[in-house]
């Protein structure tokens, strides 16, 4: 993956929140973490998860790809330095990766050596399969290696738009609102991604499958 150059994300959040009239604590409570963390988070001193993320633009009504887009903060936060490029293989520097560009074709023919990789520190594995721009698809393969779960923190995650799987090897347990599901090769899922759910690997090989996520933003 290229390097991407990622700006004031905690910056933006907090200039999202004061904007929307949200105190820190109360977004913590909405998201179901500490206060202390999102301070961390808007002051640049924790890296949040994929989850986390995706929780906060949530609440803030924000899309993800508005973090990441180029552009000054407004008035309303302090000045800040130059963006940094992010380290390679962390979550802010694959998901500027992501997000950067949308009118960029990705195709048509895509190797496996061209795919644009996302390795989360929950054990699991994004690779990029293509992207025609003017639509509000990611087409990705996902590997969850043993052990490996979509939020390193075991809660659930919800985000805007509807999702589409289906497993390709290994068994994968999805938990759904309040019900919890096995799947094995051959079977396929299909949700809205608004409804809490969390993705684990509790056997000993990689669980891999092909996944359509659709945006509402």
């Amino acid at each position: 993956m290229s390097p991407a150059v990622v700006p004031q994300v905690g910056a933006r959040i907090r200039q999202a929140r004061l904007a929307r009239g949200t105190s820190l604590r109360a977004l913590a409570r909405e998201i179901g973490v500490s206060a202390s963390l999102v301070s961390q988070i808007e002051n640049g001193k924790s890296q949040p998860s994929v989850s986390t993320l995706y929780a906060i633009t949530t609440a803030l009504g924000i899309s993800l790809e508005s973090l990441f887009e180029a552009g000054e903060a407004t008035d309303r936060e302090p000045a800040a330095t130059s963006p940094r490029p992010a380290a390679p293989g962390t979550v802010l520097h694959a998901l500027a990766a992501f997000s950067a560009d949308p009118g960029r074709r990705i195709g048509p023919l895509v190797t496996p050596d061209e795919r644009e990789v996302l390795e989360l520190d929950s054990g699991v594995v994004w690779e990029r399969l293509g992207h025609v721009p003017g639509t509000d698809v990611d087409f990705l393969q996902v590997t969850y290696r043993p052990g490996g779960a979509s939020s390193s923190s075991g809660g659930l995650m919800r985000h805007p738009g509807t999702e589409y799987g289906c497993l390709t090897s290994g068994e994968l347990v999805l938990t759904l609102g309040f019900e919890e599901y096995t799947l094995r090769p051959g079977d396929a899922v299909c949700f809205e991604s608004t409804t809490p759910h969390r993705y684990r690997n509790d056997g000993d090989v990689p669980a891999v499958g092909v996944w359509f996520v659709f945006s509402d933003t």
